[in-house]
């Protein structure tokens, strides 16, 4: 059902938002991904639910316990929430991190055996707002602590990597925006559930590192990778663009301006989903393009034109509160267009929740739901904030 102006009523989008969440997505997870046997989650599933492969990522042992928390803490104190969030929080206690380090593991089997370890300690972040979450519905401080302690790790580590290869030489050095974004957004999540002191310290230094360095005014543009200085480099790696990401930092910046009643914070948050609207929709098919190049030139990643299930929630979350704070009926009219293409080609209609990548027509790619980088994240975080911009908007 759509008003007068053929967009979906208010009252439409948030039960549409919250019935798919709470009838069709959780359920899926909740009756698939737990393990009973070992605890925490598997997240290799095929279509209809079934594990095909019980390795665990560690991205998803904290993102599916920040879920369960976070529906706990902000939506309904229901049991079992908080029941699967506490399995998943012993599972990353008692096997997620390497003792000789103290960082955390990427990848381990089914019964937590370490298989490997990344460069880079996401992972960390992921891990310090689920225990946010656990801190906020127990009460317990050893929570806080330790979510303290994986958010320091995280931005420590970042900053000066320890007992790792660096990824580029220093012929070529080059940083991303990752690391800046996926700050604000932890640093967001432990403030309120934790109440983390340096959290508007950590959020202003990060979106200034994305202002200074990737957002590019002059050519209308939010870089993925740049060099130390924010120098643009003349290659493949150097002009490829992820419009998905670069929408994802768009509403965290958004946010952060919302909160704090900056003006310029939310107009750069709108900059930077415009531009990267420009470049990433497909006027072809419809759906956000994966990569794009910076001077429209061919990009050499081989997945360039699918479409992946992650971006298109980021854009409907940056469309959607872009619109409730500014009134710009342009975002309503994105809104419409990514929320529309989305819904009707990632639902599973069978069987619940979404595919995750399809072919740049929309065609179905592969039919699993959940790997070692999806699982219940991006698509239940989407619902529920887009649920929550428009009870809170009326």
């Amino acid at each position: 059902m759509r008003g007068n102006d053929g967009y979906p009523t208010h009252y439409d989008l948030s039960h549409l938002y919250r019935e798919t969440l709470l009838e069709d997505v959780l359920p899926f997870w909740a009756r698939h991904s737990v393990d009973h046997e070992y605890g925490g989650f598997m997240t290799c599933l095929d279509r209809d639910g079934t594990v095909i492969d019980t390795d665990k990522g560690v991205w998803q042992q904290g993102r599916a316990t920040w879920l369960f928390g976070e529906l706990y803490n902000a939506v309904e104190r229901r049991t079992e929430w908080l029941e699967l969030a506490r399995q998943g929080i012993e599972f990353i206690d008692r096997y997620c991190f390497d003792p000789s380090d103290g960082r955390m593991w990427f990848h381990v089997t089914r019964d937590g055996r370490p298989i490997r370890k990344r460069r880079y300690a996401f992972s960390e972040s992921f891990a310090a707002i689920a225990y946010g979450e656990l801190a906020q519905a127990t009460g317990r401080g050893e929570y806080a602590e330790k979510a303290e302690r994986c958010f320091r790790r995280f931005v420590d580590h970042n900053l000066n990597p320890q007992g790792v290869e660096p990824k580029f030489t220093d012929t070529r050095p080059m940083k991303a925006i990752g690391f800046p974004m996926i700050t604000i957004v932890t640093a967001q999540q432990l403030r309120d559930s934790i109440g983390l002191e340096e959290a508007d310290e950590w959020i202003d230094r990060s979106i200034h590192e994305i202002r200074r360095h990737f957002v590019k005014e002059e050519l209308e543009v939010v870089m993925e990778t740049v060099g130390p200085a924010g120098e643009i480099y003349d290659h493949f790696e150097g002009r490829t663009l992820n419009p998905g990401h670069a929408i994802e930092a768009a509403w965290f910046v958004m946010r952060e301006g919302q909160r704090r009643g900056d003006c310029e914070w939310i107009q750069l948050g709108c900059r930077m989903l415009d531009w990267m609207w420009r470049r990433g929709w497909d006027a072809q098919y419809g759906g956000i393009l994966y990569f794009t190049d910076l001077e429209g030139l061919p990009v050499q990643e081989y997945w360039h034109d699918m479409k992946f299930w992650w971006p298109h929630c980021e854009a409907i979350i940056a469309t959607l509160l872009a619109w409730r704070l500014t009134g710009d009926p342009k975002y309503a009219d994105w809104h419409a267009q990514v929320h529309d293409w989305s819904f009707r080609h990632f639902p599973d209609r069978q069987y619940g929740e979404w595919f995750g990548y399809l072919h740049r027509d929309g065609s179905l790619s592969v039919r699993l739901k959940g790997n070692l980088w999806k699982g219940p994240f991006h698509l239940p975080r989407m619902l529920l904030v887009c649920w929550q911009i428009l009870e809170a908007s009326q």
